[in-house]
C-alpha cells in the first residue's frame, strides 16, 4: 500500500506545480501585453519625431501613405 500513498503525494506535488506554473504563465502574459502597448506608444513617438524632422528639413507635408501608418 505503500505504492498507492506514493502515487497520491505525487499527485498533489504535481497539481502544486501545475498551479504554480499557470500563475507564472499568466504573469509573463501580462508583462508580455504590457510590453507590446508600451512599445506601440514609442514606436508611435517615433513615427511623430521622424515627421516632425522631415518637415524641418523642408520636406513638405507628409504623403497621404505616411499618414496612414499610425
Amino acid at each position: 500500500m505503500s505504492s498507492l500513498k506514493e502515487t497520491i503525494e505525487k499527485i498533489k506535488t504535481l497539481e502544486t506545480e501545475k498551479q504554480n506554473l499557470i500563475v507564472e504563465i499568466e504573469g509573463l502574459k501580462k508583462m508580455a501585453g504590457e510590453k507590446a502597448v508600451s512599445l506601440e506608444n514609442e514606436i508611435a513617438a517615433l513615427r511623430e519625431e521622424a515627421k516632425s524632422l522631415k518637415m524641418l528639413m523642408g520636406q513638405g507635408q507628409p504623403s497621404a501613405n505616411q499618414l496612414k501608418i499610425t
